[in-house]
């Protein structure tokens, strides 16, 4: 049986394929708050989502593909591939849902580096 938050959040990546970041808020709760804990960012609403996501620079229309989903009734993870047909991205998402809705988002994105050459007898690449 899928949960709540799974269905959700699934519906919120969906969404976002759209590029119409408006139409996100509508998976927002009233109180949503989106924490980047890398850049000690916080921002609060929907319409503040939208306008940070409409203004961000891009090349294209941004796509994102759901690599992972896991979530309980109330919370969720995702690990999503995000490109914009020139940057390519990977988002780790914690949600936290009230009232049916996303309350509270913390995005991590981690930056690719190449593996240290002192390890290289013990590892593999993964592609």
């Amino acid at each position: 049986m899928m949960s709540n938050a799974h269905a959700l959040v699934t519906q919120f990546w969906q969404l976002m394929q759209t590029n119409d970041f408006v139409a996100v808020g509508s998976v927002l709760h009233d109180e949503y708050i989106l924490d980047w804990p890398q850049s000690n960012e916080r921002i609060r609403g929907r319409a503040a989502f939208a306008q940070m996501n409409q203004e961000y620079p891009a090349a294209g229309a941004w796509q994102f593909t759901i690599n992972r989903l896991i979530a309980s009734e109330t919370q969720a993870c995702s690990d999503v591939s995000v490109t914009d047909g020139q940057v390519e991205a990977r988002v780790i998402s914690f949600f936290t849902i009230r009232d049916g809705l996303i309350i509270n988002q913390v995005e991590y994105w981690p930056e690719p580096y190449p593996a240290p050459a002192n390890r290289q007898h013990l590892v593999e690449p993964i592609n």
